[in-house]
């Protein structure tokens, strides 16, 4: 058996609070039996959502007891019964566009995301996993115009063959491109693509042994696929940091992110320590 205090990484984190240094992340963690109640497999909802039992309503479970038949035959509900069972709304359809400052609707992102990419040259760009076209990361509602209620769209994406943010308004109405624009150096939160592929390049670093001996530790099986996993994550900021490594100087530049994990339904895995640079495709440790 590997000793696991000379491990620096994969060490197996239940019951307190991980703060992630270098990110906005804050993961909350239940004592064993709660934890990941809800997981999905590379889920990137609200960190530790996962690992948060509904509790609501469990504290009056016990004064249940012995209510039963409680109820009057009128359907009125005798002092101390048990309240009747809630019924939940139905969700109301979403149309398929959005009135003034509505939030875009699905078939409205899904439009603005494909005439976004129509302009020339887009091709040429690459993904977070080296595939031709832009990485999608995003799209808003943009700002109206004065005096015009056209819904447009500000679409995000980022071109990992020359390292850009690509930010383009579309015309909803019109269809149009009307903005377009690239920076360098300027890095939105990351997207759930590209949380997986650092993911991926974890597992098939020589720096994935230790989580893959800890995800062993903790279910008798082999760690093979993300989708053993539950993980979530942000950019790693350099400015945030007191040291950074050589190999780490170019985030900002490059985009570079840092993950928390755990098992699908189970314990946590410490990644922390590990910052995947997704432009250079390298996997450093810190600390």
């Amino acid at each position: 058996m590997y000793e696991i205090a000379r491990r620096h990484l994969g060490k197996v984190v239940a019951g307190a609070a991980m703060a992630v240094t270098g990110t906005a992340v804050a993961v909350a963690i239940s004592l064993p039996g709660a934890a990941g109640a809800d997981d999905t497999p590379g889920g990137r909802g609200a960190v530790g959502a996962g690992g948060i039992s509904d509790v609501a309503g469990s504290a009056g479970s016990s004064g249940q007891q012995g209510t039963a038949g409680t109820q009057g035959g009128d359907g009125a509900q005798a002092p101390g019964a048990a309240p009747p069972p809630a019924t939940v709304a139905p969700v109301a359809a979403e149309g398929e566009k959005g009135v003034g400052s509505d939030p875009l609707t699905d078939d409205e992102l899904a439009r603005a995301e494909s005439l976004a990419l129509t302009p020339p040259g887009a091709a040429a760009q690459q993904n977070v996993e080296g595939g031709r076209g832009p990485q999608h990361l995003g799209a808003d509602l943009a700002d109206p115009l004065p005096g015009d209620g056209t819904r447009r769209a500000e679409v995000r994406f980022y071109d990992y063959a020359r390292d850009e943010l690509i930010t383009r308004t579309v015309n909803l109405a019109t269809g149009k491109v009307e903005k377009s624009g690239a920076q360098r150096g300027v890095q939105p939160s990351a997207h759930p693509e590209e949380l997986r592929e650092a993911m991926e390049l974890i597992l098939a670093s020589p720096l994935g042994k230790g989580v893959k001996e800890d995800y062993k530790d903790a279910t008798g099986k082999e760690l093979t696929s993300t989708v053993q996993l539950w993980f979530n994550g942000d950019l790693y900021r350099t400015y945030r940091e007191a040291n950074v490594p050589p190999q780490l100087a170019r985030c900002g530049e490059h985009r570079c992110v840092r993950l928390v994990t755990k098992v699908l339904n189970g314990a946590w895995i410490d990644t922390r320590n590990l910052i995947v640079d997704l432009s250079a495709r390298t996997v450093t440790r810190v600390g």
